[in-house]
Parts: C-alpha cells; structure tokens; sequence
C-alpha cells in the first residue's frame, strides 16, 4: 500500500477554497466577509464624497477589492476537483476533458455566476452589482443555525437546471424571433416605430413579459396581427415561468421535494437504502459523521418525504429492490450505500428486504460500464436484525454487515457482568467523541517495523492509540498483538482517535 504523500501546495490552496472544515478554509472565508463589508460600505459613503481626490482614493480601494475578489473566483475553479475523477480512471485525454468540463460547470453554478457577475462592477456603471456579494454571507450555516432556507432556493436552481434551461430558451427564440420578424415586417411601413433589429427585439422582450413600457409600437396591419400573436405566446411563457417556480422554489422552501429527476450531477455521494420516517437518530448521525459540503447524502426510499429530513439531505422517491430505480441515485457514481433494515415488519422479512436490495445493488453494477472503471468498488453497509442473516447478507455482497440489535443486547449484558464498559463502549461509538478509525501507516517510518514500534510513532505524531492491524485483502483484523510482531508494509492501521488522523484506506476520499 502506498504511504501518504506530503501535502503540496495544491492540496492547501484546494483545502483554503473548497474544504469548510480546514483552518486555510476558514481564514479565507473570513477574508471574504472583510472584504464583502468594505465593499458594500465604500458603495454606501461614495455618494457623500465631495473631494475629487478622496474619490480618486475610494475608486483605488475598490478596484483592489474587485481584483482580489477575482483572484479568489479564479484560484477557487482552479482547484476544484471534479468528483467523477475520485471514482473513475480516465485516459489522460479523458482527464483533461472531464477537468475542463467540470470547472465550466462548476463556474455556472448559480453562486458563481453571481460572484462572477459582481466582478463585472469594475466597470463604473454597474458598480451596485457588489451588493449581490451579500448573498454568500446569507449562504453560509453561521448565519442559519438551524436551517438555511437560502441554501434551499439554490439548490432549487441547481437541482432544476435543466427546466430553467428551458424556460429561458423558449424566451429566448420567442424575443429573437419575435424581434427580427417584426422590424422586417415594419421597416418599410410609413411612420413605423421599429427602425432596428435591436429595438425589434426590445420590443418583443416587453411584449412577452407583458411589461408593455409602450416605446414602441408596431402601426401596420400584420404588424399588429404579429404583436397579438406575441402577446398570447407571453401568457404561455409567462405560465410556463410560473409553473417552475411554483414547482422548484415553493417546494425548496417546504423541503417536500422528490429529487428522483434531479441527479444528473451527483458523484461520490452516499446513498442511504430504505430510510422510514422516525428515524431521526439516523439523520442525526449522518450529519455528525459526514462533512454535506463536500459528501453529498441521498436518501432512497419508497415513502414520500418525511418533514423530519434536513433540506440539506436529499430525498429521492423510489424502489431501491428495483434495478431500473437504481439510476435515479447514480448508484454506479456513488462512493457507499447503507441499507437500513425496516422496523415496521418482522426481523426476518426486514432481513429479506435488506439482502434483496444489496443483491440489487450488485447486481446492477455487474451490468453497468462505467462500474468497471471505478478506482474502487462501491463500499456497501447493511443492517442486519436477526443473526442467522449475516452470512446471507454478505454473501449477496454487502462489504460490512451491521447486526444493531445483537450489537445492543450484547452491551447490555456485558455491562451487567462489567459496570462502566456500556458507557465507555458508548462514548467511544457515538460521534463526537473518540472513535474506531482505520487508516494508512504513516510516511516516514522504518521498515522493517514491529506493532511496538507503530503504535509508539502514531501516539507520538498523531496523538492516537492503536490497537490493531488489518489485513487490505482479506480484511482479517488482529487487534492488540504483542509489541514485537512485524507489520507487514501494506498493512492498515486500527485506531482510536478523536478525528480521523491517519490517511484514509479506501471509504475516505481525500
């Protein structure tokens, strides 16, 4: 196994734009607020400005915020890294189009766009545009402690891209269109009003939006036939706007969406198989375990979706025992899938659900081209409730079977015979506090290299406790072997630690 190659600069200007829970990340975001600020307060006084030369110094000062304000944009597509390329080996043609693709995407993404269109205010004119920066300091969860309803209407534009796409193209054929035929049909009308193409299209633009500002006015007979039948297509046009809206922006802001059309985009995301309503435990858990910015959560589930979920998880309506639903997750694209067991039926018919969707998942794979691509096969969790089904589970193709309700009673005995093992066997489960973590060997260290020798250095660099080795190919766990045995070089380590410090095997994407 590889060790974990030093961190380039790269790596930390990565870290600085696009990863929340880094120190670089945080110091530059509150850069940006800085400068956010001192915008909008140098756009508030410059009206009350009298001296040319203090105007002269304002203006300075804020071609500067402008600039940095672009080197951020800039540096922030440079180092986006496109998800597809943590999943799938691309041919280097192949890598440089999905960077180049993934960026302009990237860069069309509603915030950036705005941030993009704020840069555009170096021009005098178009100086009050920087206001529009506000909006990153309403996107932020520092802002919304318990829900952020603007997150919501942007992910609303995200998610039904393609719809509003549309909508804007039918405006766009209908202004056009609509435009050049009218000062083709009027330019040689007498006293006609429409002497240019670019006033046709003006005009067709305040036709169809039925603003109707009344500049310009077609005067001949099928000019007007022309405008009547312009002003009835901006009532569809109109209708049509109202309907995504109403569709997208009402629902985001309800969280009672179904995303099953909208996972175009989605790659290295978890999916969570046969969520049922009142398990907000497991909510809470995936959002104490998993970073949202960077992972993003799909809950599956035939149920439609419960209030209790988060905007910030998404929810797709479907049968996940189904292959032909299994494309509404891009399950192919996926980095894990936990298969929840159902508490509204027997154990055992909550079991044959489970191992039928796993098989499923599998299954599906096995017949999809791009699964044999991937950099690493799709990591599956199931949960078991009845013990005899744990071979069942894993031979249907589960990488990792959870038996909950074993795992419970057995710490309920256990601490009746050993008082004070159930709390501590509790802290170091729960998130949040010291956890079971397995990771890489560090760079650096000797070879050969006994367990004492490991478990020293890791408690010395890293300030965790090892307790074991595991096996990458058979995944045979060997836990508190004596000091002097050897650790084989491909070995990973099992660890004890408040946060994940070592580099991670294979379910951790860096």
């Amino acid at each position: 196994m590889p060790r974990r190659a030093p961190e380039g600069l790269w790596d930390r200007l990565h870290a600085a734009f696009h990863r929340p829970s880094t120190p670089q990340y945080r110091a530059v975001d509150r850069t940006v607020w800085l400068l956010i600020v001192l915008s909008v307060v140098l756009l508030v006084i410059e009206p009350f400005v009298v001296g040319r030369g203090e105007r002269i110094t304002l203006r300075a000062i804020d071609f500067v915020i402008l600039a940095l304000f672009g080197i951020e944009l800039t540096l922030r597509v440079l180092t986006f890294r496109p998800p597809a390329l943590e999943v799938f080996a691309r041919a280097p043609l192949g890598t440089l189009r999905t960077h180049v693709l993934a960026r302009l995407s990237f860069l069309l993404k509603p915030m950036q766009i705005i941030d993009l269109i704020t840069i555009v205010a170096v021009v005098p004119a178009l100086r009050g545009l920087r206001v529009l920066r506000l909006l990153r300091l309403l996107r932020t969860a520092r802002v919304f402690r318990y829900g952020n309803p603007f997150a919501g209407l942007i992910s609303a534009f995200e998610t039904d891209r393609l719809l509003f796409s549309f909508a804007f193209g039918v405006l766009g054929v209908e202004t056009v269109l609509g435009g050049i035929t009218l000062y083709l049909l009027e330019r040689d009308e007498p006293g006609a009003q429409v002497s240019s193409m670019g006033e046709g299209i003006w005009w067709a633009l305040v036709t169809l939006t039925t603003v109707g500002y009344g500049d310009y006015a077609p005067v001949g007979e099928i000019g007007r036939a022309w405008g009547a039948v312009l002003m009835v297509g901006g009532m569809f046009t109109l209708a049509l706007f109202a309907g995504i809206v109403g569709h997208s922006l009402l629902n985001a802001v309800l969280s009672i969406r179904e995303e099953q059309f909208r996972m175009s985009s989605y790659v290295n995301h978890v999916v969570v198989c046969g969520y049922e309503e009142g398990r907000q435990l497991l909510l809470e858990s995936l959002q104490a375990e998993i970073d949202l910015e960077e992972t993003k959560v799909v809950l599956f589930s035939r149920q439609p979706r419960p209030r209790e979920v988060p905007p910030e998880l998404m929810w797709v309506h479907g049968d996940p025992t189904k292959q032909s639903e299994l494309g509404k997750v891009r399950m192919t694209h996926a980095r894990s899938a936990i298969v929840v067991g159902s508490r509204t039926v027997t154990p055992q018919l909550a079991d044959a659900a489970t191992i039928l969707t796993v098989f499923t998942i599998r299954a599906h794979l096995e017949l999809q081209r791009e699964a044999a691509t991937r950099e690493r096969p799709l990591h599956i969790v199931a949960e078991i409730l009845d013990s005899e089904n744990v071979g069942h589970a894993r031979t249907a193709g589960a990488d990792e079977v959870i038996e909950s309700q074993r795992l419970g009673f057995a710490m309920l005995t256990h601490t009746v015979a050993y008082p004070g093992v159930g709390d501590l066997t509790s802290q170091i489960v729960a998130s949040g506090a010291a956890s079971f973590y397995v990771g890489a060997q560090p760079e650096g260290l000797p070879i050969p290299l006994t367990f004492g020798e490991l478990a020293r250095a890791v408690k010395a660099r890293h300030d965790a406790l090892v307790i074991g080795l595991r096996d990458p190919v058979t995944r045979a766990q060997t836990i508190n072997p004596r000091d002097d045995l050897p650790v084989p070089e491909d070995a990973e380590v099992v660890y004890i630690a408040e946060s994940p410090t070592l580099e991670p095997t294979h379910a951790e994407p860096r």
